[in-house]
């Protein structure tokens, strides 16, 4: 009889959570208000080619690309409060959740994983969604106006992982847009990208699923075993 016993899979030290299109499907509401604003205040000349551009980035980023090709006439911060106020008008009215999501944070709480939401929407926004989950989902919270470069710079979840006392290495970061997984990722995240509104092209080292739903604790335990061993210097 062998004595040899597999490893246990090795749970993440922290989970750092994208919001929109990660754990609410909010992408639609922020197109809606981009159209809204450019054709309330510019010339109304807005694409799905621009809106793709967008997904993910920085609000003030975003004000900047809307005031410069929608020929707006407002200044970035404006832009942003009218994009803030019209999706969280209509996140009071309803919050679409993404499938599996809520369902994996909850284990993640269970099991005593700390969890971080880094998001590029700013905190007032961003609170409007934590407090429509259970007490405690988040242990903290990184939004875009905490943090002087956005995604798809690293220092957003830098800031989350130094926040839970953790390397960002050791830490699973989930996302929606190639945006965010260049954030993750150059933060040396194990991430994992779940795409939605666009496409996430394959070779940005990321670990790809098709959805939340059905997704473990377990099955982030086995993804950071996984990347481990392919990160792990192999013996001269």
């Amino acid at each position: 009889m062998s004595n040899h016993v597999s490893p246990c899979p090795s749970v993440p030290a922290a989970v750092l959570w994208d919001m929109d299109g990660t754990i609410v499907d909010t992408e639609p509401y922020w197109v809606e208000c981009e159209y809204e604003v450019i054709a309330r205040h510019g010339n109304g000349a807005w694409s799905q080619a621009h809106v793709e551009r967008l997904v993910g980035s920085d609000l003030l980023e975003a004000a900047g690309y809307m005031i410069e090709h929608g020929d707006l006439t407002l200044g970035p911060v404006e832009v942003v409060n009218l994009l803030l106020d019209g999706v969280i008008e209509r996140v009071k009215a309803h919050i679409p959740w993404r499938p599996g999501a809520r369902e994996l944070l909850a284990e993640l709480n269970e099991q005593a994983v700390p969890c971080a939401l880094v998001t590029m929407s700013w905190r007032r926004f961003a609170q409007a969604i934590v407090a429509a989950l259970p007490p405690g989902s988040f242990a903290t919270v990184v939004a875009g106006d905490d943090v002087e470069r956005g995604k798809p710079h690293p220092d957003p979840y830098l800031v989350a992982a130094e926040r839970l006392g953790v390397s960002a290495a050791e830490c699973v970061a989930i996302e929606d847009s190639p945006t965010g997984v260049r954030s993750a990722v150059a933060a040396r995240c194990i991430t994992i990208g779940v795409p939605n509104v666009v496409g996430i092209p394959p070779d940005l080292g990321h670990v790809p699923l098709d959805t939340l739903d059905g997704v473990s604790v377990g099955t982030l335990a086995r993804i950071v075993d996984g990347v481990t061993t392919t990160r792990r210097p192999s013996s001269a």
